[in-house]
């Protein structure tokens, strides 16, 4: 799935090669049949601000916005395990999966780091990427609408990873109002496998059934 590589590209640390990227980027967008008319109005509204932005702004708002604080981290065993060591072993699980299919991480980078993930699903069947969208959808809506809750033109990518896997819209408001809980505190049953065919039992060598997010709601 190549929008998926695009969103990747989107949630990255703004530099001078993502924002001379922009018009080709929201051309490619533009041809995604999936996308809502306002996901794809919001996205240009994204690139927009990344193309006429100062770089230097540019990242110091990505900081702010996703380095900040866990409840709009793109680490999505974050919201899962916390500072646990549940969350080194998830960490180890998912680099051997990356491995299994011969994908590399830069040396510097975390598995669990979404644009990441969605860069390793764009190289993978659209069965087994649907499959692992699934399993963390309802991270990605809580993310999706804590940033549009606040204002924040990132949101627009997390709806339209929602519009690719056939989810209902953000919806503004649901984030705001008494004390902000982390994921886990939120999702408080037993955990679900993260991947594809996480039930059978028989894919266990096509990837880590240890892997966990938190089940939906």
């Amino acid at each position: 799935m190549k929008t998926l590589k695009l969103l990747a590209v989107l949630l990255s640390y703004p530099s001078a090669e993502l924002v001379a990227a922009v018009p080709e980027i929201a051309r490619r967008l533009g041809e995604e049949r999936s996308l809502r008319r306002g996901t794809r109005d919001a996205l240009a509204g994204l690139l927009a601000e990344l193309k006429r932005g100062d770089l230097l702004d540019l990242q110091e708002r990505y900081v702010a916005q996703f380095d900040t604080g866990r409840s709009t981290s793109l680490h999505l065993f974050e919201h899962v395990h916390g500072d646990s060591r549940d969350r080194g072993q998830a960490m180890v699980d998912l680099r051997a999966l990356y491995r299994r299919a011969g994908f590399s991480l830069a040396t510097s980078e975390l598995p669990d780091f979404l644009p990441a993930v969605l860069e390793y699903l764009s190289t993978r069947p659209a069965e087994e990427a649907h499959e692992m969208l699934d399993d963390c959808a309802h991270i990605l809506r809580a993310v999706g609408e804590r940033l549009l809750d606040g204002g924040s033109p990132y949101a627009a990518v997390f709806a339209a990873l929602l519009d690719l896997h056939g989810e209902a819209p953000l919806v503004a408001g649901r984030s705001k109002g008494g004390t902000e809980r982390s994921l886990d505190e939120e999702w408080q049953d037993a955990p679900v496998e993260f991947g594809p065919n996480a039930a059978d039992h028989g894919a266990q060598q096509s990837r880590p059934q240890f892997i966990r997010f938190m089940p939906k709601q």
